[in-house]
């Protein structure tokens, strides 16, 4: 089986959950014994993962450009996993072409039509409702989920909203969360214990919106209530890209500390006693509060951080979208070494019961094993798709070859 990803960006996992999942993909791929391909039109970064060293071939790509019908063509992939709806939108329709046969699948990493209502509810200072979700990215998004043979979704809550509010068949969906080994007693043996740990911590990518916004009412809403009542402890915030409105948030003399990117997540997450992710905006699962889990740390977070996480299960920590009872929650963690002690053992548990590499692997593998054996069929049941690639990426497809030709002509 050969496989081909094409990225919206070069993968990071240092620095982005996104990153972290694309290779968690390309394991899971691995696992099946597949051939795996990554191409990308966009520029690397230092931060950019080394594919070689996970055999893994390397292919850059140029927008708008006929080279890649040649060299899908020539690839002849089994499957092609698009990076985000965006990366379907440019390159779809030339793996249609090409590659009729080829299985189509979406990786949405967040829904992006969710996150951008929740963005624009909260500019105009709105509660967000379903009626922010119909938004321009919502539509394109859920046009793609419809192109593709298969999408996967990184959230139950994202599912739910995909099958119940708008309509998306069930065979069109894969419910695939973060794809982790458990936590076994030696790992928690080896966690530094309550007393060695002094400080809060959060960490995001600052060029992630939702992470900046975090960053912001941390700064200016929540870390002055818990600085009154714990003037001692000190805030830690790490973040790969910081620009420089990221680091005026610098202040010593206020405990607050904006220290860029970590080598290692885990280790400044381990070596603190609380994390906060006071989250307003984005979606999907949030990878600062998977690595708080593995680490031990327990958690304060908004109802939109923790969708998504934890399910029926108790949170690692406290959940309130109340500014006050968010200190309040994080300095009774900070404090409190048995409440602390038993918001570590449910992070554990969630862990282990619902991010199992395990269970969730196979039930991956089913899916492209079906597909693969049963495409003709499956693509019968999708109409709607059908319907799409018969009137919809048309424009997309004819903006495309004539940005191609003006290149041609410039060049």
């Amino acid at each position: 089986m050969k496989v081909l990803f094409i990225g919206n960006v070069w993968p990071e996992p240092v620095s982005s959950a996104a990153g972290t999942r694309i290779m968690q993909l390309i394991q899971a791929f691995h696992d099946m014994n597949a051939e795996v391909h990554f191409a990308c039109a966009a520029g690397k970064t230092p931060l950019s993962e080394d594919l070689s060293k996970i055999k893994v071939a390397a292919q850059t790509i140029k927008l708008n450009n006929e080279s890649f019908d040649e060299y899908i063509s020539d690839l002849n992939p089994d499957i092609v996993v698009f990076d985000k709806f965006v990366i379907e939108e440019q390159f779809g329709w030339r793996v249609k072409e090409q590659c009729p046969d080829t299985v189509r699948i979406l990786e949405t990493i967040d829904l992006h039509g969710l996150r951008k209502g929740r963005e624009a509810s909260l500019k105009v200072g709105e509660s967000f409702s379903e009626r922010h979700l119909h938004n321009d990215f919502a539509k394109r998004e859920l046009a793609s989920i419809y192109r593709c043979d298969l999408t996967l979704v990184i959230s139950e809550f994202e599912r739910n909203l995909l099958k119940d509010f708008l309509k998306v068949p069930d065979q069109q969906l894969c419910y695939l969360p973060f794809l982790v080994a458990p936590i076994s007693d030696e790992v928690i043996s080896n966690w530094k214990p309550f007393e060695e740990r002094k400080h809060f911590v959060t960490i995001g990518n600052f060029r992630h919106e939702p992470n900046w916004v975090s960053v912001r009412y941390l700064k200016t809403e929540i870390w002055p209530l818990i600085r009154k009542q714990l003037p001692d402890a000190a805030m830690r915030v790490y973040g790969s890209y910081p620009a420089e409105k990221h680091a005026q948030l610098h202040n010593p003399k206020e405990n607050f500390y904006v220290l860029g990117r970590a080598e290692s997540a885990h280790e400044v997450i381990e070596d603190a006693r609380v994390l906060l992710a006071p989250l307003v905006t984005g979606a999907g699962l949030k990878g600062k509060l998977l690595d708080a889990m593995q680490c031990g740390t327990p958690a304060v977070t908004t109802s939109v951080g923790a969708e998504g996480m934890h399910g029926k299960l108790d949170f690692n920590g406290s959940v309130t979208d109340d500014f006050k009872d968010f200190a309040n929650g994080a300095v009774s963690l900070y404090q409190d070494v048995e409440k602390w002690s038993k918001a570590q053992c449910n992070g554990v548990r969630i862990i282990n019961k619902r991010f199992q590499k395990t269970y969730w692997q196979p039930v991956f593998h089913s899916r492209i094993k079906g597909l693969l054996d049963h495409l003709d069929q499956h693509r019968q049941a999708n109409f709607t798709g059908a319907m799409l690639w018969h009137q919809s990426l048309q424009a997309s497809k004819f903006m495309s070859k004539w940005i191609e030709e003006k290149n041609k002509k410039t060049s």
